[in-house]
C-alpha cells in the first residue's frame, strides 16, 4: 500500500539527492544541461519549498520511501486547472509491482478536481502509466510537442468517471 508524506523543508536536500538521480534517467528523453557540479538543472525545484501552490510529497510503502510526485498548478494546454503532475517516479528497484498506478490514482482520488499529466512518447512505461491510470476518467488525449502528449481529466464528485470529460 502506498502512503503520501509532504516533503518536509529539513528534507530538502534529500529529495534533491533522489530527484538528480530521476532526471538523470529523464536525459532518455529530454536534453536537460548539467550544471558545472554535474547537477542537471530544474528551475522550479525551489518553488516547491516557497509557494502554497506546489507540494511534493514523498511516497511510501511498508517503511520505505519508494518515489517522490510533485504537483502544481500549471497547464501546459493553457487551461484553468487544479493540480498538475510536474514529475513523478516509483524507484528502479520498487517498480514492476504496482505501486505507480496505486499512487497515482490515489493521488488522483485524494487531491480531485481538474488534473493534467504530460508525458513523453518515447518513454513507454510513463505513457502506459499514466494512459491507466487516467483511464477511469476518461482523459481528453492532446497532443503537446513533437514527442509530449498531455492528458486532461477532472476526478471527484465533478468528474465524469463513465461519461468522458467535456
Amino acid at each position: 500500500m502506498v502512503e503520501f508524506r509532504p516533503v518536509r523543508p529539513e528534507e530538502r536536500t534529500r529529495l534533491w539527492n533522489l530527484f538528480q538521480k530521476f532526471l538523470y534517467e529523464m536525459t532518455n528523453y529530454y536534453d536537460n544541461p548539467i550544471d558545472e557540479d554535474g547537477n542537471i538543472q530544474y528551475g522550479w525545484f525551489d518553488s516547491y519549498f516557497e509557494n502554497s501552490s506546489r507540494l511534493a510529497l514523498f511516497l511510501e510503502s511498508e517503511g520505505k520511501t519508494v518515489g517522490f510526485a510533485l504537483l502544481n498548478q500549471h497547464s501546459h494546454l493553457g487551461e484553468e486547472l487544479d493540480h498538475a503532475m510536474a514529475e513523478f517516479t516509483i524507484f528502479p528497484a520498487f517498480r514492476r509491482r504496482g505501486l505507480g498506478l496505486e499512487a497515482a490514482r490515489l493521488l488522483f482520488t485524494r487531491w480531485p478536481g481538474r488534473w493534467e499529466v504530460k508525458y513523453h512518447e518515447k518513454n513507454a512505461a510513463a505513457k502506459a502509466l499514466w494512459t491507466t491510470a487516467a483511464a477511469p476518467w476518461r482523459p481528453r488525449v492532446t497532443p503537446y510537442t513533437e514527442f509530449e502528449t498531455v492528458l486532461s481529466f477532472r476526478t471527484g464528485p465533478e468528474g465524469d468517471r463513465m461519461e468522458g470529460n467535456p
